[in-house]
């Protein structure tokens, strides 16, 4: 399966599949027996998760496959396609809300519950914030956006519950409210789904590495190399299952090529160790006679 961030992916997509079905099964049942569409449509958006859930699954198992000669930096990348599609699915699902709710406000509909209705939707709002925190935390542990893509599509499932939940109680004396919190959920809906496919666009895009990882890079260039070693040029390259991490070091001329490749060696064992990036130094020479000899627009005297 690879390394542990994506076992611990897999592992959420497969806990998602499993309890969305049960979850199907219980409030299709209940909508059936209270003789109520909205439970049913819920029902039938609770197994839509199950279809991002297997998609998070595809997208780890394709993301963990080896390097080959047509993608040498491997294809860590499908995490970042994988979360683009799902929060695809989220704007759909919020069009459907949107449209739902439209729909019921010019009919004048509002929604009638039975007894099965509370115990499905209660157990269906605890189970899927549960499921979300769950794809929330694992997200932040292994960094997978599809993971983090897939905890919003579970809270977008609660909330559409909630909206159920709050029509048992509200319908018989606001009519209209079913249908306005529809609209509201599928504007938060549409702000996780813009959330989303910034992140996963700007990663498979590349990104300007943090002020803090800069600051960490510095440190270990100034420790290895010494205050004499000027870092600069600093880009970040984010495959999925691992981090390209590339820079320039201007270090005195005098150095010999043998030298400099130890010392940019040291470095790069040091970044892959405490800050799990694979680094690729590019040494430059900076020399020191030429900027005394009053020669300080040369490019080698470039002090970043």
């Amino acid at each position: 399966m690879g390394n542990s961030n994506s076992k611990l992916g897999y592992q959420e997509g497969v806990v998602s599949v499993i309890l969305n079905l049960l979850l199907f099964v219980l409030k299709y049942y209940a909508g059936i027996v209270s003789a109520s569409v909205a439970l049913i449509a819920d029902a039938w958006h609770t197994l839509s998760d199950s279809l991002t859930s297997l998609m998070v699954i595809v997208g780890i198992r394709l993301s963990t496959r080896k390097p080959d000669k047509e993608h040498p930096f491997g294809h860590g990348r499908w995490e970042q396609i994988s979360a683009i599609i799902i929060a695809l699915l989220l704007v759909m699902v919020g069009i459907e809300f949107i449209k739902d709710s439209i729909a019921k406000f010019t009919a004048h509909e509002f929604a009638r519950f039975g007894a099965w209705a509370y115990v499905a939707t209660i157990l269906s709002i605890a189970v899927k914030e549960g499921l979300a925190q769950y794809a929330f935390r694992i997200a932040r542990i292994t960094g997978n956006s599809s993971v983090k893509a897939d905890g919003w599509h579970h809270r977008s499932d609660a909330l559409s519950s909630v909206v159920v939940l709050a029509g048992i109680f509200l319908s018989p004396y606001i009519w209209w409210m079913d249908s306005a919190l529809g609209i509201v959920v599928s504007l938060m809906l549409f702000y996780a789904a813009y959330g989303i496919i910034r992140e996963a666009v700007n990663k498979i895009l590349g990104e300007e590495p943090s002020a803090a990882t800069v600051s960490e890079v510095k440190k270990i260039v100034a420790e290895e190399m010494g205050e004499s070693a000027f870092p600069h040029h600093f880009h970040i390259h984010n495959y999925g299952d691992h981090i390209e991490f590339t820079f320039h070091v201007k270090i005195p001329g005098e150095k010999t090529v043998a030298e400099a490749h130890a010392l940019a060696t040291r470095v790069e064992v040091r970044i892959k160790k405490e800050l799990n990036m694979d680094a690729t130094i590019h040494i430059e020479p900076l020399l020191f006679q030429a900027c005394f000899n009053n020669n300080l627009t040369s490019h080698y005297c470039f002090f970043p």
